[in-house]
């Protein structure tokens, strides 16, 4: 497996609640995981990103619901739309509905099908196609 020059780790609540979200929801993939840690690396297509559960090993100040605020984690996916009825599927209500954006670059637009959706401890995912 070839690791991704960055990768965010997140703190979690309760690991086995963010497991059922992102694996069964979501549809990641369990790269490896140290249960004695209450860690889970977990990848989506390119995308990768690690959880462990509230250890004190990197807490920097206390988590308060929603976690994560002002960050979202844009992630690239092949098929926006077919993850996205996943989510609706589930029963989870968007945290923005899926819509056709426009980003300026320069002297171009970035055109992208997008949703975004909170994990189950807020953190902010937007998956784009």
């Amino acid at each position: 497996m070839k690791f991704n020059s960055l990768i965010p780790e997140l703190t979690v609540s309760d690991l086995e609640r963010t497991r059922a979200f992102y694996v069964d929801v979501l549809q990641f993939r369990i790269e490896y995981e140290r249960p004695e840690d209450k860690f889970i690396f977990l990848s989506l297509e390119q995308n990768q990103l690690m959880f462990e559960q509230e250890n004190g090993h990197w807490l920097v100040g206390e988590l308060e619901h929603p976690f994560g605020r002002g960050v979202n984690f844009e992630m690239t996916v092949s098929d926006a739309e077919a993850l996205y009825r996943r989510v609706l599927a589930a029963g989870i209500k968007p945290f923005r509905e899926i819509k056709i954006s426009r980003y300026r670059n320069g002297d171009e637009d970035i055109v992208q099908r997008e949703f975004l959706v909170q994990d189950p401890d807020g953190y902010l995912l937007r998956f784009t196609d």
